[in-house]
């Protein structure tokens, strides 16, 4: 029993962070029918913005509280993550709307190596230690144990996702995000600025994403240059579990992509002498992907984003 609670308590850790880079892929997707394939580098940005400011803290202000550190960097890393999603909706997908969604795709494929080459032209190609600023005294919960900072991960991503729930149902800047995801055109003839809803719905899933990237870091403490290609893969077959174009589909196909891959690489590990472990867990969220894909293609909570005219 203990295993399996601790199973479960590392897939809800892993699933948080797959939902909140999947939110970014589902709500592009819902705005504009597109995939944004460079989602997950603006992951690896984030890490790496975070990374940066944690060395500048270090060196200008050495006596700063850790978890003072921690959320500079986090709010240090959300602004430039904005940024960067920003201009790469408005340089790189912008003119290519109304084009076939083959040119839009392989656009994408397009940035997400240019933002590795950046990041490894600014940072380098070799992994980078990413300090634990938070204490490793574990916490057992039921037999099983979960750090510090995989405790704020949980809090920080269930604080994101209440609050983009808010944003979507509640807010003037939600229902217009609704209206153009329905209908563009006529949501621009009712007065909605569609580029506006476009830009903000590109800067809120880089948010999300910097900070699913600097809690990455600090649960691994490890980052480097290609790091959002596997994430970012497997949030987007987290976006597809759920239902892509559905914000509560990203959040639980993320939760429950993160258990199953957790299972499976404990409890199919153990059946195969080791054999499909952790070393293997990525293939599990791939197979739920491909299964998905053949049996349920609408994902668990369907589709809610109309076709368009």
């Amino acid at each position: 029993m203990e295993t399996f609670v601790q199973q479960i308590l590392n897939g809800l850790v892993l699933g948080s962070m797959y939902a909140l880079v999947a939110l970014g892929y589902t709500m592009v997707y819902g705005v504009l029918n597109l995939i944004n394939f460079a989602h997950g580098d603006v992951l690896m940005i984030g890490a790496m913005v975070g990374l940066s400011i944690l060395k500048l803290l270090d060196s200008t202000f050495p006596g700063l509280p850790d978890g003072v550190q921690l959320a500079i960097a986090i709010v240090g890393a959300i602004p430039v993550a904005m940024l960067v999603n920003v201009l790469i909706e408005r340089v790189a997908y912008r003119r290519l709307r109304n084009a076939p969604r083959l040119a839009p795709l392989i656009t994408a494929i397009g940035v997400s190596i240019l933002l590795q080459t950046f990041a490894m032209m600014i940072w380098g190609r070799s992994p980078l230690p990413f300090p634990q600023l938070l204490s490793s005294e574990p916490i057992l919960v039921g037999g099983a144990v979960i750090s510090q900072t995989q405790v704020l991960l949980l809090v920080l991503a269930a604080l994101a996702m209440l609050a983009l729930v808010f944003l979507v149902e509640k807010t003037r800047m939600g229902r217009a995000m609704r209206a153009v995801a329905e209908n563009p055109r006529v949501a621009g003839l009712m007065g909605v600025d569609s580029n506006r809803v476009i830009v903000a719905t590109f800067a809120i899933g880089a948010a999300l994403a910097a900070v699913a990237g600097v809690m990455w870091g600090a649960n691994y403490a490890s980052i480097q240059f290609a790091m959002g290609t596997v994430p970012g893969m497997k949030a987007f077959s987290a976006a597809v579990l759920g239902g892509i174009g559905n914000i509560y589909g990203a959040m639980i196909g993320g939760i429950v992509l993160g258990i199953i891959e957790s299972l499976g690489a404990g409890y199919i590990g153990d059946l195969t002498g080791g054999f499909l472990g952790s070393h293997y867990q990525d293939i599990f969220a791939f197979v739920v992907l491909i299964l998905v894909l053949t049996v349920r293609p609408s994902g668990i909570m369907g589709e809610r984003v109309a076709d368009r005219a």
